[in-house]
């Protein structure tokens, strides 16, 4: 037969309430008794069960995260965060791709909605700024948190990082280490950080008083594919440049596809810096020199803030995750300049 929290209460010496109280993480529940709970519902291996729960608070315990994003890595580890702060509250992720180009993406939404119960909706660009989507949120009156957004709204809490600040420290060590001529690959012209980060690139060139050179800003849309046709169209130049940064570790990795298909190597030869230090910036070869964007944690607190949301008079209009310049070889150029 199949455990009930009745079970549950009699092996641990509790009420049932105390038993629900525990797994729901509510306050005010003693230590012990909470370690007898969650002992006896580990030994029994009970789960509750989310429907019931759900009729009996009014909730749904589901999150749905949504996405555009031609970047796996960078999906992957955002879903990673939050899946870890559902799991943490006995909440369940539901991940619901949409498509911005197809079709009306407020529709797409609205529709999806309908038929999908849930608590909160996690925003990632370039849904987080389409005023079609947030505009059916509100009318369905189901809290989101945008992640990176470019605008914030009055009492909406969202989560981001620096991008500029990101962008001009990876552009200014590239300066450092002696580059002059930086080629830049930007984003997807629909993600807010795509027009933050070549502010960054732009400030930090315009700091060393070095020209931007037009033929060195090549268009990307944050996949590996959009890398490789832009390192393409940089490396094929009659002077290209001597270091590219790209917008994201997946289209860095393409600069360094095409750089070793064309018998470039890096970083002897050619300087490459990324975004996001996903997995795949530590598998390259040679490992990416890179931003390390705080992804897991962004994805980890949107959850948290739409599972337990502040008061009202504690809503931040944004929180601010740290990021970091992380150093690998992909620009260990000690003869580059030189050549």
């Amino acid at each position: 037969m199949k455990t009930t929290i009745t079970d549950v209460a009699r092996l641990a010496d509790v009420s049932m309430k105390t038993v629900s109280r525990v797994l729901n993480n509510e306050p005010n529940v003693a230590k012990k008794t909470r370690e007898r709970v969650l002992s006896a519902a580990k030994e029994l291996r009970y789960s509750p069960n989310l429907a019931a729960k759900g009729l009996a608070s009014s909730k749904s315990y589901l999150i749905a995260l949504l996405y555009d994003n031609p970047s796996p890595n960078y999906i992957a580890n955002i879903q990673k965060g939050a899946i870890k702060a559902c799991r943490d509250n006995n909440y369940y992720l539901v991940i619901e791709p949409l498509s911005m180009a197809n079709a009306n993406a407020g529709n797409e939404v609205e529709k999806l909605l309908e038929r999908l119960p849930v608590d909160g909706v996690i925003l990632t660009p370039p849904l987080c700024d389409d005023k079609d989507v947030l505009s059916i949120l509100r009318s369905l009156n189901i809290p989101y948190v945008p992640v990176a957004p470019t605008i914030e709204i009055n009492g909406v809490s969202s989560v981001k990082m620096d991008d500029v600040q990101a962008s001009f420290e990876m552009t200014e060590y590239l300066i450092k280490r002696g580059h002059k001529k930086i080629g830049f690959i930007k984003g997807h012209r629909g993600h807010s950080a795509t027009a933050l980060r070549y502010k960054g690139y732009e400030l930090a060139m315009e700091k060393f008083n070095l020209k931007i050179d037009k033929n060195f800003i090549a268009e990307g849309d944050f996949s590996f594919k959009s890398g490789v046709e832009a390192a393409e169209n940089l490396l094929g130049l009659n002077e290209p440049p001597t270091a590219i940064f790209a917008s994201n570790d997946d289209m860095a990795a393409g600069v360094v596809s095409v750089a070793s298909r064309l018998g470039l190597e890096v970083p002897t030869k050619l300087s490459v810096g990324g975004f996001d230090d996903t997995p795949l910036a530590q598998i390259l070869f040679p490992q990416l020199t890179t931003v390390k964007q705080p992804i897991y944690e962004m994805g980890q607190m949107a959850a948290n803030l739409l599972i337990n949301p502040p008061a009202k008079e504690d809503v931040l209009p944004s929180y601010h995750l740290d990021h970091k310049l992380i150093i690998r070889k992909s620009t260990d150029n000690q003869n580059i300049l030189d050549n």
